[in-house]
């Protein structure tokens, strides 16, 4: 029985093991790589775009000779702006600024950078004025690191553009688009050289068109307004909408810290090609001119100007002799058309009028003493030292009291007076004195004719004196002065 056993046990076994073979998971080959998942969520790719404009966007090296290269602030804190630039204000360059210095290279001598882009094969080179004012040399960087030394065509300070020219052909050129289109939301690229890392690639969206600038050379510019990132070496670099064309040359931010606080803006391609049209043809960049000083419509104003919203540019002064004085434009008018386009705040109308060049006629709409009313103007030649608004004299010391509310002290004007200032018979008093600190610090001087007090016009000492009296602390003056300069309003609190 023993080996019948051990035989079937054996034949048991040999049955048993292909069985248990054929049940046991054999080695399996490497898995095959599946296809790419789908991304979760779609973010846009700016891959092709940059390796497509990338090439068109140039370092810049502008070099003064005055002496030794700028050394930055080793605890990376700003210079003092100019002082009439707010100091939360800035333009971004190689290196900080020096007092009295927005841009460009120190007089003293030294380096900054900045970038620019191609906008011609035979090497014209869009920039910033900033980046390139003051220079001695200015060095172009290409793509490839090829070097080239460029020679400057022109400079606008008023629009900050710059047009430089390289000895070269064949070389990559970056398509003109148009910012007219742009809105909020949409998405734009910025390509340049912060702190020196050439090519640098930063996007975001548009924050808003259209903004005023805090610095007031340039209200002529309504700037772009985004969130990119921009910083030291970006100015002058190209802003991309999605297709790869420019929309915005790269110039300011806001910032309290020298650095990106997420407010960029561009200048606007068009005002830039206008500007390069006129530099490559005469070297010099013209405007149209008004002659006003304006300033948006305060609420509280509404009634009295027979306005139902804050609409409009408000003239608060008129320049003597100006094309705005010939066409009959007064202080106190409130502009809100100029050539059929609706003016809804007073940062749109310079520029439209910066655009026009002079001697063009043009069509403004105001309301006056509540009345709509069309005037035709030819506009002037600006005149860019006018831009500089002329600064109250520093208060001095307190004179004695006068007893007059106002602190203001007049005089009469005869008849030969009046006709050197173009006045007619009956108009204005001559300041005397100006005795009240309010009235000094709101720019009031001796010299100065008053032609309205509140909306009350005077001709006389004793016109003015009744007027006067109507006032106590707290009330607000609006003075209606004509000077050498201008006609406008002198507002101000008493105390």
């Amino acid at each position: 029985m023993r080996p019948t056993s051990l035989h079937a046990i054996a034949l048991a076994i040999a049955l048993l093991v292909p069985a248990v073979q054929a049940q046991s998971p054999s080695p399996s080959p490497s898995p095959s790589p599946s296809p790419a998942a789908a991304p979760l969520v779609s973010l846009p790719d700016f891959t092709q775009l940059v390796a497509q404009a990338g090439p068109a966007v140039v370092n810049i090296e502008a070099t003064s000779r005055g002496g030794q290269e700028v050394e930055p602030d080793p605890s990376g804190d700003p210079q003092p702006m100019p002082e009439e630039v707010p100091e939360i204000f800035r333009r971004f360059f190689g290196q900080p600024g020096l007092p009295g210095q927005p841009g460009g290279p120190d007089p003293r001598g030294g380096v900054s950078q900045g970038t620019g882009f191609l906008i011609s094969a035979d090497g014209y080179v869009l920039t910033n004025h900033h980046v390139v004012e003051g220079a001695d040399d200015i060095l172009v960087r290409l793509d490839d690191n090829n070097e080239l030394k460029a020679t400057l065509v022109g400079s606008d300070p008023l629009s900050d553009i710059a047009l430089l020219k390289v000895q070269a052909k064949g070389l990559p050129v970056l398509r003109i688009g148009d910012s007219r289109s742009l809105k909020p939301g949409q998405w734009v690229v910025a390509i340049g050289s912060p702190f020196g890392f050439d090519h640098s690639v930063t996007a975001g969206v548009v924050s808003g068109v259209g903004r005023r600038s805090l610095d007031p050379s340039q209200q002529y510019v309504p700037f772009i307004q985004t969130d990119v990132a921009i910083n030291r070496g970006n100015s002058g670099g190209p802003l991309l909408n999605t297709r790869g064309e420019v929309v915005g040359v790269n110039s300011q931010i806001f910032s309290n810290s020298g650095g990106y606080m997420g407010v960029s803006f561009a200048i606007p391609i068009e005002v830039a090609m206008n500007a390069v049209r006129q530099l490559r043809d005469t070297g010099k960049v013209v405007r149209g001119q008004l002659g006003v000083r304006i300033q948006d419509v305060r609420r509280e104003r509404l009634a009295e100007l027979g306005l139902t919203r804050p609409v409009g540019a408000f003239v608060d002064s008129v320049e003597n002799g100006s094309a705005a004085a010939r066409a009959g434009i007064r202080p106190g008018d409130v502009i809100t058309g100029f050539n059929g386009r609706e003016i809804g705040r007073s940062a749109e109308l310079p520029p439209l009028v910066g655009v026009m060049p002079p001697g063009s006629r043009a069509t403004v709409r105001l309301i006056r003493d509540r009345r709509p009313m069309d005037l035709v103007v030819t506009l002037s030649a600006l005149d860019a030292a006018s831009l500089q608004a002329s600064r109250p004299a520093a208060p001095s010391p307190a004179a004695p009291a006068t007893g007059q509310p106002l602190g203001v002290v007049v005089e009469p004007l005869d008849a030969g007076d009046r006709s050197e200032r173009g006045l007619q018979a009956g108009e204005g008093v001559l300041v005397s004195r100006v005795t009240g600190l309010a009235a000094r610090r709101a720019g009031l001087a001796p010299g100065d004719v008053i032609l309205q007090v509140g909306r009350a016009d005077v001709g006389s000492v004793a016109e003015f004196e009744a007027a006067a009296r109507a006032f106590k602390p707290g009330d607000e003056v609006r003075l209606l002065v004509r000077n050498a300069r201008s006609t406008g309003f002198v507002t101000f609190t008493l105390r």
